[in-house]
């Protein structure tokens, strides 16, 4: 038997003159006896307290003297120390499972709880009864999986889990108000009774919070649902609206699923002009007009959080905007925000924004979320501008197909009127009726020609001008028309000239926002402009550019946009149809269309 850490035997002390067998207080070692204590003074322990401090323990005590140290030897009978083993085992079972950040919890074959850790305990009553049911349902399996292989080969095997019937089951459980949502593994304990027919099944279950899991796995699947829902276009509806009606649905799209996934006050979605690295505002919410007039390039610095996403292509959580640099300050009341970038085939097309009103109301799960969506949102986007490509490409296609397809019969057509004219010289009548039919295919070539020159040109411009009637209610009325396309100003203008319109041609539209900024100044001597007719998409300023500067100098002015077959690279006409746009022409247009929707909208405001 080994002393407390000394060499040796413990050492003793004699008196001088007398035998050595006098023990010391020095370095006792304390020795734990399991006994009753009543055999304090028994031969033993008095034998044993010569060499040892001795403390004497009933077995039910003295596991905790154990536990606290107090000892660093322990005598027991074997009939003794063999249930203060089992209970030593027993506890520090229960301290590695209540150490668990999982419920565990052991239940007979109907049901009953027998033993649980304290954090199952911590479950609210309700769940532990789902659990309990859980555990009863994964017994009844067990104990028919137990009676198909025979109670005796199971019970004495020491793997009974190799049964299938016997392996353990999963199982979902929420709590009533699905505020919670766990995981339930339910595993069969096998207890032999021996001398008996058949094992006692207990069932031991490990319960997990899934709850974390199960709220991101609804949100990827809403995610997945929204983006499905934002690309899905009906082949007829589309066929039916035009381009700008589809843009407004996608916007509508956007703005309704941002705010079912995300919870926020302000959003926009800025794309990047290719060439002049411009972030466009295409759709926002919530926002006012000052921070959607912005001007935001994609740089990395000097562009505030906008700017730096679409450069750098990387997502920026801005958890107060009050102390982030980044952050272009003064706009409107947004106390954080997330912005993620647009990207297509690992470019970056533009940014997605959302704001809050209060500081850290968006996390990292938040920025996981917003990037997978955006991924939708571009992807939308691009659908869009496919349809529109789609839509010019075809349009120019089918006209040279026409022109091409009828001028044969028509030079048939014109040879043969000419040879019937030499015929009909005497026959007046004949003769006009030659003359119609030549008239008519010259009409039609000309017509073909216009609309196989698409945007470039307008239809039915050179009878409109022919005719030269005065329009009384377009007299005197002063109209800005902005066009890059020389023949398209030139058309426009000899046309509504001709109806007694005073036009103002400007080529670009750096000149068109000159001449509308001229005549809204407060000491501008110049008369304000009746109406505005402005092409979409031009070198230097786009539609939406136009119409802006124009509601600057008065709110009250119609705007007319224009769009090649409904091309809209900028999405102007979506920016502008928000804040009132009267209308938007697609090129080619018939003259007879431009003029009715001039006269729309002069007299809306008269």
């Amino acid at each position: 038997m080994k002393n407390d850490g000394t060499s040796g035997d413990p050492c003793y002390a004699h008196p001088a003159g007398e035998s050595e067998h006098v023990t010391t207080t020095q370095e006792r070692p304390r020795l734990l006896v399991l006994s009753d204590p009543s055999a304090e003074a028994s031969d033993v322990l008095s034998s044993l307290r010569e060499r040892f401090d001795v403390v004497v323990a009933a077995p039910g005590s003295a596991l905790d003297i154990i536990r606290r140290g107090e000892c660093r030897l322990v005598l027991a009978e074997a009939a003794d120390f063999v249930p203060l083993e089992r209970d030593l085992v027993e506890r520090e079972a229960s301290v590695v499972l209540n150490a668990l950040g999982e419920g565990v919890c052991v239940a007979d074959i109907e049901g009953r709880p027998l033993w649980s850790n304290d954090r199952f305990r911590t479950y609210p009553q309700a769940m532990r009864a789902r659990i309990m049911e859980v555990c009863r349902s994964a017994g009844e399996g067990f104990r028919a999986a137990l009676g198909q292989i025979g109670s005796t080969d199971a019970a004495g095997s020491l793997e009974p889990t190799r049964s299938p019937g016997l392996a353990g089951r999963r199982f979902d459980v929420s709590e009533p108000d699905d505020s919670r949502f766990y995981e339930v593994l339910a595993s069969p304990v096998l207890e032999p009774t021996f001398g008996a027919d058949q094992a006692r099944v207990r069932v031991a279950a490990l319960v997990w919070d899934v709850t974390r899991m199960r709220r991101a796995q609804r949100k990827m699947e809403a995610i997945n649902r929204a983006g499905a829902e934002l690309v899905r276009f009906e082949t007829d509806s589309a066929k039916r609206r035009s381009v700008g009606d589809r843009l407004r649905l996608v916007e509508e799209k956007i703005i309704r699923l941002c705010h079912e996934l995300m919870h926020f006050d302000h959003f926009l979605i800025r794309l990047i002009d290719p060439q002049t690295q411009r972030l466009e505002m295409v759709v926002a919410s919530g926002l006012p007009q000052s921070a959607i007039e912005l001007e935001i390039y994609a740089r990395a610095e000097g562009n505030g959080i906008s700017g730096y996403v679409a450069a750098t292509g990387q997502s920026y959580l801005c958890e107060d905007t009050r102390s982030d640099p980044r952050y272009l300050a003064g706009l409107h009341e947004a106390r954080s925000s997330l912005t993620v970038p647009l990207r297509l085939n690992d470019k970056i097309i533009g940014i997605f924004n959302i704001e809050s009103n209060e500081p850290h109301a968006f996390t990292e799960e938040d920025r996981q979320y917003a990037e997978i969506f955006a991924n939708h949102i571009a992807l939308a986007l691009h659908i869009l501008d496919l349809l529109v490509i789609e839509r010019c490409t075809t349009g120019q296609a089918v006209s040279g197909t026409v022109q091409g397809e009828i001028s044969e019969p028509l030079e048939d057509l014109a040879k043969v009127a000419d040879r019937l004219r030499e015929a009909a010289a005497s026959q007046p009548e004949l003769a006009r009726i030659i003359e119609r039919i030549t008239t008519d295919v010259d009409s039609i070539r000309r017509r073909v020609r216009e609309v196989g020159a698409g945007p470039q040109t307008l239809l039915g411009a050179e009878k409109a001008i022919a005719e030269g009637r005065i329009d009384p209610l377009l007299l005197g009325k002063r109209i800005l028309v902005a066009d890059d396309e020389p023949r398209i100003r030139q058309l426009i203008r000899d046309v509504l000239r001709t109806r007694g319109c005073d036009v103002t041609v400007c080529e670009n539209g750096a000149q068109a926002i000159a001449a509308l900024n001229e005549c809204g100044g407060v000491n501008s001597k110049a008369r304000s402009f009746d109406l505005v007719l402005s092409d979409i998409k031009m070198p230097d300023h786009n539609g939406y550019e136009i119409y802006a500067a124009a509601r600057r100098t008065s709110a009250q002015v119609p705007v007319i946009l224009m769009t090649g077959f409904g091309y809209d690279p900028h999405h102007s006409i979506v920016r502008a149809s928000q804040e009132g746009l009267q209308c938007v022409l697609f090129k080619p247009f018939p003259v007879e269309q431009l003029l009715a929707e001039i006269q729309k909208a002069i007299k809306e405001t008269v």
